[in-house]
């Protein structure tokens, strides 16, 4: 069980990293603590959040044919970003430059997180 918590939050963390590599528009500091903070942050948000925001929104998903999907995970994304600033830890922040790069950074997420994960469960 913690082992399956650790590795979540590493994986995470990983892929939090990469999103942060190709936009640019995304800024952090607190090096590794902020991807471990984040990471968790994802990990916990999309446990206890995620699935409620998925309930409320079923029938935009339906409407959409799951593309509304897209915009829960940009808002998971967007209070990411809130919950770690709001930690204040003296050397962890992070600041994203538009709501589009919310998007985009939710997408990329998601690919990148997809694959790390598929990669993780084929060995």
């Amino acid at each position: 069980m913690i082992k399956k918590i650790v590795l979540g939050i590493a994986l995470n963390g990983l892929a939090l990293y990469v999103v942060t590599l190709f936009l640019t528009d995304i800024q952090y500091t607190g090096g590794v603590k902020f991807f471990i903070i984040g990471g968790l942050t994802i990990g916990i948000l999309n446990t206890f959040v995620k699935p409620l925001m998925k309930l409320l929104s079923f029938p935009m998903m339906i409407m959409t044919i799951g593309l509304f999907s897209i915009v829960i995970n940009a808002i998971i994304f967007w209070l990411t970003t809130k919950v770690v600033n709001g930690i204040n830890l003296a050397d962890v922040s992070v600041v994203v430059g538009s709501p589009w790069t919310y998007v985009i950074a939710a997408l990329f997420f998601g690919l990148v997180n997809g694959a790390i994960h598929m990669v993780i469960r084929n060995k």
